[in-house]
């Protein structure tokens, strides 16, 4: 890959995706850059309005507030998981450790067979908790941001649970990793 040239107002052009060398440089510089930011993952689930459960693995969680305590997340209006999302009042936040990994891949790939095995349990609410995490919150959706074609969500936290601790399972260049040596 090579650098591009200088565009509009001297702002440097990123160099080209490899699965599109054709990208605007704005989708270039933004998938370039994001894919290098190594980022902890999670997983949200929640009911549909027939309570059937869903879920989708996330990388955009983060800490808002302590006090109180409140947690965002972002998604896609196109995900699968968004009409429940949308419709419901609470969620269900888990995050993953190392040995969590199979069960991001799971929740990240076909929504008919996210919540197929014995992966998961009922909890609070009657939401879905996923099983052997290193902790869970369950919170109630104070605000839905819609910003384009997504949508922050806004939870406060209401309670949750801690399990055995594990190294980070992280996700950085379109993989799975472990953090390397603690500093």
């Amino acid at each position: 890959m090579t650098e591009r040239t200088t565009g509009q107002a001297g702002i440097p052009q990123a160099t080209t995706l490899d699965t599109d060398p054709h990208a605007p440089a704005d989708l270039a510089a933004f998938k370039n850059a994001f894919r290098r930011h190594a980022a902890g993952v999670s997983v949200v689930t929640a009911l549909d309005a027939q309570g059937t459960p869903v879920g989708f693995t996330a990388t955009s969680l983060a800490s808002m507030s302590a006090v109180p305590p409140l947690a965002t997340f972002n998604m896609a209006k196109s995900a699968s998981s968004w009409p429940a999302v949308n419709e419901t009042e609470r969620v269900v936040i888990h995050l993953l450790g190392l040995r969590n990994r199979a069960l991001a891949e799971r929740l990240a790939g076909p929504n008919t067979q996210r919540f197929i095995g014995d992966h998961w349990r009922v909890g609070p609410h009657g939401l879905p908790v996923l099983n052997d995490v290193t902790s869970w919150m369950v919170g109630r959706i104070v605000e839905r941001v819609s910003v384009h074609n997504s949508a922050v969500v806004v939870v406060q936290i209401e309670g949750g649970g801690l399990g055995a601790d594990d190294e980070a399972l992280i996700y950085h260049e379109r993989r799975y990793r472990a953090l390397g040596d603690t500093l």
